[in-house]
């Protein structure tokens, strides 16, 4: 499998210290990407090196979370790595595009927790994206919904030039999932470098945005680099 990085967090899984390990390869080109770097190019590691990561840090951790890329892109591989941590008491944690829902039903039973990236209202897709994935996204949605032992995430990233409040209230009205997330957009590291001149938007300008969408969820967070993930 291809690897980019690993980390220890304590906010990509709520209320868990995790070991998060970055897959790479990803099928979608999105202009916004943060881990652009990772789309075609990885280490090539094997999957007793990856379970040897695991086996370093599973004193340290509570869960480990997949994060890419596109971890759904080498499903295979993902499904070693999530059944070699399940087997070791910790619990689990996918990121996914949503790209590829007939692939996350056949590793949803291994996974505690799902945050699917919804990029955009379902009908700007292809303009915000280049590759109108609207109705992977939907499925994706659907098969962790009816999965009873999976918690589900869905989160976008607000970018001011893509997006406006209307667009994040538009999303809201048409998912349905445990959580919200409205992740700040940071112009260091975008795979489109136009989006280097975009600000990053205000922290307050975000927590308005998710106090008026809050109505449609349980739980309502945003996530900046100043303040961390905070619950609305």
């Amino acid at each position: 499998m291809k690897l980019g990085t690993t980390i220890i967090s304590s906010i990509e899984f709520t209320k868990r210290i995790s070991l998060v390990i970055f897959m790479a390869e990803c099928p979608l080109r999105c202009p916004f990407c943060h881990n652009g770097e990772l789309i075609e190019t990885g280490e090539e590691i094997s999957s007793s090196e990856v379970f040897k990561i695991i086996d370093d840090n599973k004193d340290f951790v509570d869960a480990v979370v997949v994060s890419g890329g596109e971890p759904l892109s080498n499903s295979d591989d993902l499904k070693r790595i999530l059944d070699y941590s399940k087997s070791l008491s910790l619990e689990t944690k996918l990121d996914t595009s949503g790209v590829y829902p007939d692939r996350l039903k056949g590793v949803v039973n291994s996974i505690d927790y799902i945050a699917i990236d919804v990029k955009a209202p379902f009908d700007k897709y292809e303009k915000l994206t280049g590759t109108d994935i609207s109705e992977n996204v939907k499925k994706s949605i659907e098969i962790a919904n009816n999965s009873e032992n999976t918690y589900l995430e869905c989160r976008t990233t607000y970018v001011p030039s893509l997006l406006s409040p209307k667009d994040i209230e538009e999303i809201a009205k048409n998912i349905s999932c445990d959580e919200y997330t409205i992740q700040q957009f940071r112009n260091q590291n975008v795979f489109d470098n136009s989006l280097k001149n975009v600000e990053n938007p205000n922290p307050n300008e975000l927590k308005q945005i998710a106090k008026d969408i809050k109505k449609y969820f349980k739980v309502v967070k945003v996530k900046t680099a100043e303040f961390g993930c905070e619950f609305v």
